[in-house]
């Protein structure tokens, strides 16, 4: 066990924001994903995808609010 016990669940949790990110683009180097697969649990990888997927839809969401807007006042 560590010393610096909130390093490790800091690191996990961005190699988990990388993981994902690289999942949404859809490539992987295969030993960056041994590493995924060793270090990250599949429930928290689902997790972090639900909630990306969400944010991408509500990003897209209010971009689109704000072309159609800005489109009407011309």
């Amino acid at each position: 066990m560590s010393d610096d016990g909130g390093q490790d669940k800091a690191s996990s949790v961005m190699q988990m924001i990388k993981a994902v990110a690289w999942g949404f683009f859809g490539v992987r180097k295969g030993a960056d994903h041994a590493q995924d697969v060793a270090r990250i649990k599949p429930t928290q990888i689902i997790v972090a995808g639900l909630i990306a997927a969400v944010m991408f839809v509500a990003v897209l969401v209010l971009l689109v609010r704000w072309v159609v807007n800005s489109g009407v006042a011309h």
